[in-house]
């Protein structure tokens, strides 16, 4: 009977003892599970009160929402590593709602909804390089350059002699969309582009 509630008692251990990755060893950068959703820990403290416990305050981000969570975690807490990785890849095309993208890695081909990608397509062309993000081997989200060069197809002509860096026009650009651009830049020059604000950046050389 002994040995039965010995045996009992090792069971019940076994199953309570904490897995995954003892919380001293997750870095700023690592991808745990919380609620069996993935997170970016984008900033960990380690705080040792007077008496207790040392502590482990973190902020998270939500790689599936895109939201923020604090969550202070003890020493000997222990967290589940997402099955998460990056991949470079290229804007391939856009099929109804959806935009595709090649794996440069695997040369396979992803898709997400429009809706997931929001304004981050707006400057980007076929063949545009993106960072791919997966959990669990699914395309979860892309990140555009925080650059592209694009030429000019459509914008007015300057004033005769108005070189002002400071008076912006609009201008049509070869993916499609507009930008506001110095007066003096014509059709056909190439402009450097923020894609995350779409503000032109300066004129590049051919």
């Amino acid at each position: 009977m002994a040995d039965a509630v010995s045996r009992l008692k090792q069971y019940h251990k076994q199953r309570t003892t904490p897995m995954g990755t003892p919380v001293e060893k997750i870095k700023k950068g690592g991808k745990v599970l919380i609620n069996d959703d993935p997170y970016e820990i984008v900033e960990i403290n380690f705080v040792k009160p007077g008496k207790g416990q040392a502590l482990y305050k973190t902020r998270l981000r939500n790689l599936l929402k895109g939201g923020m969570l604090d969550r202070t975690f003890r020493s000997g807490d222990s967290l589940d590593e997402a099955d998460v990785h990056r991949s470079d890849g290229a804007y391939s095309y856009r099929d109804g709602d959806n935009f595709y993208f090649l794996d440069n890695d695997t040369f396979e081909q992803y898709g997400l909804p429009a809706a997931v990608c929001g304004d981050q397509m707006t400057f980007l062309m076929e063949g545009s390089p993106v960072q791919l993000l997966f959990f669990n081997g699914q395309l979860i989200s892309m990140s555009p350059p925080q650059y592209v060069i694009q030429e000019v197809t459509y914008t007015e002509p300057a004033a005769k002699g108005d070189t002002a860096t400071n008076v912006t026009k609009a201008a049509t650009l070869e993916c499609g969309a507009e930008a506001q651009v110095p007066a003096f830049i014509r059709e056909g020059d190439k402009v450097k582009i923020d894609v995350e604000g779409g503000a032109y950046v300066e004129r590049v050389s051919s």
